[in-house]
C-alpha cells in the first residue's frame, strides 16, 4: 500500500519510490564499485595469510565493501526514508577533477605543490569551503605526506621540481 492509498510506504510490496530510495542508490553503487575491484584485481595473486599476495588487500576490501552495500540497499528497501532528490555534479567533478590535477602535476611540480594545489581544487567541490583553513590543512596534510612517503617510507617521489 502505497502513502496515497493510506500506508507508509516501508511495507515490503510497497514501491521504491516509496521507500528509502536513497539507501537504496548508495547501496547499490558500493556493490558497483565493489565488483569493479574484484574485476579490476582478479590478476593480483591473492596468496596465503601466513604469505599475503598483492591481491589480499584490495579484494578483502572489495568482499567488505559489496557486502556493506549489499546491507545499506537491504535496510533501505524494507523501511522509508529520504527519496534520491537532485543533486548536483558540482561535487563530483572537482572532486575528480582534483584526482587528475594531482595525476597530471605530481611528477613535474612535485609532492609539495601537486598535494595543495590538488586539495584546493577539491575543494570547490562545496561552497561551504574556508579557504583560509582549507589552505592551512592542505599544507600541513602535504608537509606529512612528505615525511611519510619520502623520509619514513622511502619512496622516490618528488617533492619538488628544483630539489
Amino acid at each position: 500500500m502505497t502513502p496515497a492509498e493510506g500506508g507508509s510506504g516501508d511495507e515490503p510490496g510497497a514501491p521504491l519510490s516509496d521507500r528509502a530510495s536513497r539507501d537504496v542508490a548508495a547501496g547499490l553503487v558500493l556493490v558497483a564499485v565493489a565488483l569493479f575491484a574484484l574485476w579490476a584485481g582478479a590478476d593480483l595473486p591473492l596468496g596465503t595469510l601466513s604469505a599475503m599476495g598483492a591481491g589480499m588487500l584490495p579484494r578483502s576490501l572489495a568482499v567488505l565493501v559489496g557486502l556493506f552495500g549489499v546491507a545499506i540497499a537491504a535496510s533501505g528497501w524494507l523501511s522509508a526514508g529520504e527519496g534520491l532528490g537532485r543533486w548536483s555534479l558540482r561535487g563530483p567533478f572537482f572532486i575528480l577533477g582534483s584526482v587528475v590535477v594531482f595525476a597530471a602535476t605530481v611528477r613535474s611540480l612535485g609532492l609539495a605543490f601537486a598535494g595543495p594545489l590538488s586539495m584546493l581544487v577539491g575543494c570547490l567541490a562545496s561552497h561551504e569551503t574556508r579557504w583560509g583553513e582549507a589552505a592551512l590543512f592542505s599544507v600541513a596534510l602535504t608537509a606529512f605526506c612528505i615525511v611519510l612517503f619520502r623520509s619514513l617510507l622511502g619512496l622516490p617521489i618528488p617533492i619538488a621540481w628544483f630539489l
